[in-house]
């Protein structure tokens, strides 16, 4: 009886408090994609810059591109400026993943975005956007609706494998130990049982002898 209360009384508070974590957790996700944005695109910035100095070394020397020049270096007998070009080489790979993410990011939608985030292979890049995040609630009707769906999904995975212990497999265990569930009390079915003979006595009387 005290188990059943506590579950009625108990029960509804925690799905709505659990709802409302899962709610504010995934409203979450719209914000830290515009910090993320944010930091991608300061990223971009910097990182054209370097580019665009290595172009204009690249032509005051008379190559071509900064690629030409890059590649020139790489065959150089010296090992620091070998060493230089392999530098330079990662950092045009880099700018061109980052052209990539800038755009997706100009013209995606937020999954797409969500996903490009949290690639294992830009995690550095997460990592970093993480250590200056602010928590907050999305103004934008995309970042909302994404923050209640995701939110109704995350209550469901968590509360999804309590609901099937409780429906099914908590009853069958209780079947094979041999727990009886309680039978309720049928008080009116005994009232009517206990008037339907007290009736039946008072129209049967025995006959008086005379």
């Amino acid at each position: 009886m005290i188990v059943r209360l506590f579950r009625r009384l108990v029960g509804p508070l925690l799905d709505k408090l659990l709802f409302g974590a899962t709610l504010l957790l995934a409203l979450q996700v719209p914000q830290l994609v515009d910090h993320y944005q944010q930091f991608l695109a300061g990223l971009y910035e910097s990182t054209h810059w370097q580019i665009e100095g290595y172009n204009r070394t690249a032509k005051d020397f008379g190559y071509t591109d900064a690629s030409a020049m890059i590649q020139h270096h790489r065959q150089n007998s010296v090992p620091s400026v070998r060493a230089d070009a392999k530098q330079k080489l990662a950092t045009l790979a880099q700018f061109e993943q980052l052209q990539q993410g800038v755009a997706l990011f100009a013209n995606g939608n937020l999954i797409s975005k969500t996903l490009y985030m949290i690639a294992p292979s830009r995690y550095h890049y997460l990592e970093i956007t993480l250590n200056n995040f602010t928590p907050g609630i999305p103004l934008s009707t995309e970042g909302i609706a994404f923050g209640l769906i995701a939110g109704l999904l995350l209550n469901l995975l968590i509360t999804a494998p309590f609901s099937v212990v409780y429906r099914r497999i908590l009853p069958r265990y209780k079947s094979q130990l041999g727990v009886k569930p309680i039978a309720k009390p049928r008080i009116k079915a005994n009232l009517k049982a206990d008037t339907g003979s007290k009736k039946t006595s008072t129209t049967h009387k025995p006959c008086s002898d005379h």
